[in-house]
């Protein structure tokens, strides 16, 4: 499968493998195509001998604006057919290190793909958001069991209830990401540490991400599937599909 024109997938070190989503005239959210591109890709890295380590990154100085909405329109799609979950499906399961470059926006699922990415950078003009409640949706990407892990449970009601948006500071500090960087640098700082992690023993590093995924993984898995499911069945109700009418009413005024 030939990557479409939305995705850049380049090798800038040795044993390693770098994603960039290229559609910023549309703050690169991502289409069916571009999440189809991004699966493949990640499915092909993991499986790639000579890949330690894969980068993702959005092109632009903006990660990506989450899901085109153009394609939550369609209310005949089924919750099998969804190209999202497919790709989070994926990241979950990667075995390969996986580390994230945020700049700019980082949007619904273009944060909670973080939580399945073992580290995470964001320049200091990130603005991250989880909007789902406000577009008439429920979380996704198993954010409603990782991110209060991560987070704790008051902080993580705060992000997926109120939708607001919210700054780097607070992501790091919810533990989204690793570490804040100078604007700009994000991608140079997460290329230095897929290199690091490149130049270790791959067969340690494998079991050290095993071991760290086992104890959640059956419940990531299931949390997935049955978020989805709700996900769907809101996104096909008349709340969603009023939330997306509003949202592009505003976009052809603008």
């Amino acid at each position: 499968m030939s990557a479409p024109e939305t995705l850049r997938i380049t090798a800038p070190a040795e044993g390693v493998r770098l994603l960039t989503i290229d559609r910023p005239a549309r703050r690169n959210a991502l289409d069916r195509a571009t999440y189809g591109a991004l699966r493949e890709a990640v499915r092909a890295a993991g499986e790639d001998g000579g890949v330690r380590a894969l980068v993702l990154t959005g092109a632009g100085g903006c990660f990506t604006a989450g899901n085109d909405l153009s394609d939550f329109r369609e209310t005949a799609e089924s919750v099998e057919d969804s190209p999202g979950l497919a790709l989070l499906k994926v990241l979950a399961a990667c075995p390969k290190p996986l580390v994230a470059a945020v700049e700019g926006h980082a949007v619904g699922i273009g944060t909670t793909l973080l939580l399945h990415c073992d580290l995470a950078y964001a320049g200091e003009g990130a603005r991250f958001r989880l909007p789902f409640v406000n577009l008439g949706l429920s979380p996704e990407g198993a954010s409603s069991y990782l991110l209060p892990l991560v987070a704790g449970t008051k902080r993580a009601a705060e992000l997926l209830m109120l939708g607001e948006p919210f700054g780097p500071e607070a992501a790091r500090e919810a533990g989204l990401v690793n570490a804040l960087v100078e604007e700009g640098h994000a991608l140079a700082t997460a290329l230095a540490r897929a290199s690091a992690l490149a130049a270790l023993p791959p067969a340690s590093i494998a079991a050290t991400k095993r071991a760290l995924k086992a104890g959640h993984a059956e419940i990531v898995a299931r949390t997935l599937a049955s978020e989805a499911e709700t996900f769907h069945a809101l996104r096909r109700g008349p709340e969603a599909q009023a939330a997306f009418a509003a949202f592009f009413a505003r976009s052809a005024g603008r």
